[in-house]
């Protein structure tokens, strides 16, 4: 037996001693190497905080004590010290999420997984233990450099670092590679020596005494007042020399480090200090992403932050390779388009490689502008390039597009704007669960004003609409597609005059069916599938793809009111989406044809593949035509319009209890 099995719980740390902890965690890293190259998953984050998340367990008292992982993708030691060591299927439907999940354990807490946002949960958490008389516990966050580049975090710090009182200890897991910890016998003597300095600082008796002599010397003469700033100037230019505070001290918190985050001993050490000292402290540590594992060492682009199915032995992966991705088609036309346009500019929130916009920043590195973790600050500063005569264009994950809805609206959008908002992993996007689907994008973009919305189907109308897209610059223009490989073109029979698509008409040249069919970009062969199902029933059909579902094509609505029913598949949230913005449009025009929206349920689907979820919410070709064969038969609400000399379905009225 290892050490990790005999590991249930985190009070079962204390048992071990310094040698047993080096070896837990080298036994870890190779229980994580093994376990995530089987079903993909955040490797190289997690291997970076071994030590770091050992130390927190080890100090604090879990769940007296709340543990807040910003983002949460590195809290898989965490989750393996509080009992949760089967790891077989890890971000697979019914399985281990690959993030916090209250329904897995206490010691769970926040499931978003959105990044710069722990520190103001932080913030809550503390001010409801002091109003609960419970402002002995502790709130520790673990946070990454990465995520302190967002807005919302140093919001927080600021609220936090205002009360001294709270017991709030920040841990920066800083994996940063743009500097490393300096090495050789002096950098050790000087680590050495600063480690000393913060056991110093962090003492109780050390803020006394500071405060009283401060008292004395500012009440003082001007000789005493003079002295005072003087000691002061003298003190703090001291510290800055041995340990750099920066902005921290200037907004009147503790800091500690750095520290060597993979040293156990420091590790400990460092958050005893925190523990002891009472109130708001950041511990600065200095990790490496993909630590103990040479081949997440040796990859240049992320240190293996997320990965597929891979040898262990080698990180190569094993999924089948040679399938296009939408992202890749993305980031071959829009470095085509940058070359033939100079004011084509790039704007990502840290998020340069995984959105496609590095194959721009390599052919025109002046043009393509990495914001870090800060979506508002993108779409903003997006305004302000196209006000100067650019055409910014912004590559988000669409779930990430809801943090930045109020800027899109009132910066972009009010001004008018010629923004191209690139929405990578719309809808239902699989394994990363519920934060992650970029399901409420079609719903939130009907409300804004004069926007333009392009959901292409197919690579072709990708590259097609992406070109549409940035051409337009006295508005604001969203391209968005799904997670994944991008599948077989979707060839139509006809381009209409707006540039609707007709994908299928069965019987063929027919233009009086039964059934009229939107389908919303990647749910083409969906609904050329479902067409197919109702002819077989004897129910005829029309199939178009808007490509653009904003502003609604006019020949949707002419269509409309030629069919019996239409239908409208998206994979977005029903409330407020697709469908029912072309319902109110036919409403508006006098087109009194049902429509059904077809569509994701307004909840928070779990995880598992896309296309377990689809089945999960009756987004399936089998599924939709049942409906749709009930609805044109007058059994199934919203009724299709009765044929010549057909009575008007009824249906069956709910009684009201």
């Amino acid at each position: 037996m290892g050490l990790l099995e005999t590991i249930r719980n985190p009070q079962d740390l204390s048992k071990l001693s310094t040698t047993q902890l080096m070896s837990l965690a080298a036994e870890i890293r190779q229980f994580l190497i093994t376990n995530v190259a089987q079903t993909g998953g955040h490797l190289g984050p997690n291997l970076g905080v071994v030590e770091l998340t050992l130390g927190i367990h080890r100090v604090f008292d879990s769940p007296r004590d709340s543990i807040v992982f910003d983002t949460g993708h590195q809290s898989y030691v965490h989750k393996l010290l509080t009992g949760r060591q089967d790891f077989s299927t890890l971000r697979q439907q019914g399985g281990l999420s690959g993030y916090p999940d209250r329904a897995e354990s206490i010691h769970d807490i926040v499931e978003s997984s959105h990044a710069s946002s722990s520190l103001s949960w932080a913030d809550g958490i503390s001010r409801a233990r002091q109003l609960n008389g419970e402002g002995e516990r502790y709130v520790v966050v673990m946070i990454g450099d990465g995520a302190l580049t967002g807005g919302m975090a140093w919001e927080a710090i600021n609220n936090i670092a205002a009360d001294k009182s709270r017991r709030v200890v920040i841990v920066v897991n800083d994996n940063g590679r743009s500097y490393a910890p300096t090495i050789g016998g002096l950098a050790d003597q000087l680590a050495a020596l600063r480690a000393t300095i913060d056991r110093v600082r962090t003492h109780k008796a050390y803020e006394g005494t500071l405060d009283w002599w401060k008292r004395r010397l500012q009440n003082g003469g001007l000789l005493s007042q003079l002295a005072y700033k003087s000691l002061h100037a003298a003190k703090k230019g001291l510290k800055d020399w041995w340990a750099p505070q920066g902005l921290f001290e200037d907004l009147g918190m503790k800091y500690i480090g750095p520290i060597d985050g993979h040293d156990m001993a420091s590790v400990e050490d460092a958050l005893t200090q925190a523990r002891k000292y009472g109130g708001p402290v950041i511990v600065h540590a200095m990790t490496e992403k993909g630590r103990g594992y040479a081949p997440a060492r040796a990859h240049e682009a992320d240190q293996f932050h997320a990965v597929g199915v891979i040898d262990p032995e080698t990180g190569e992966p094993l999924d089948a390779g040679g399938v296009q991705s939408w992202t890749s088609v993305f980031s071959e036309e829009i470095a085509a388009i940058a070359d033939e346009r100079p004011d084509i500019v790039g704007i990502t929130g840290a998020m340069l490689i995984p959105v496609g916009l590095h194959k721009m920043a390599a052919k025109h590195p002046d043009r393509v502008f990495d914001v870090g973790i800060a979506e508002q600050h993108a779409l903003t500063s997006a305004a302000g390039m196209a006000f100067g005569g650019l055409h910014p264009v912004v590559a988000v994950y669409a779930s990430f597009l809801n943090r930045a809805f109020d800027q899109l609206l009132m910066d972009v959008a009010l001004h008018k704007a010629g923004v191209t908002v690139v929405l990578d992993r719309a809808g239902v996007t699989g394994p990363d669960g519920p934060s992650h689907h970029g399901m409420w994008d079609l719903s939130m973009l009907q409300i804004v004003p004069g926007l333009h919305l392009a959901a292409p189907r197919d690579a072709t109308r990708l590259r097609e609409e992406l070109r549409e897209a940035v051409a337009i610059n006295d508005a604001p223009t969203v391209v968005r597609f799904s997670k994944g490989s991008v599948g077989e073109e979707v060839r139509a029979i006809e381009r209409l005059s707006d540039g609707v698509d007709v994908l299928a008409r069965r019987p063929s040249g027919s233009t009086e069916n039964d059934v009229l069919i939107v389908s919303v970009g990647a749910m083409g062969e969906l609904a050329l599938e479902v067409s197919n199902r109702l002819g077989a029933q004897g129910i005829s059909s029309t199939v178009v793809d808007p490509r653009w579902v904003l502003p609604v094509p006019p020949s949707i609505i002419s269509l409309a009111a030629r069919h019996r029913i239409v239908i409208v598949v998206e994979d977005g949230v029903r409330a407020g989406g697709v469908g029912s913005r072309i319902r109110q449009e036919m409403r508006a025009a006098g087109v009194d044809t049902a429509l059904n929206e077809v569509g994701l349920p307004v909840e928070f689907l779990a995880h598992g593949t896309r296309a377990q979820v689809m089945e999960r919410v009756g987004l399936t070709a089998q599924q939709v035509t049942h409906d749709v064969v009930a609805q044109v038969l007058g059994t199934k609400v919203p009724f299709a319009r009765p044929l010549p000399g057909q009575e008007l379905p009824t249906g069956q009225i709910p009684k009201i209890q």
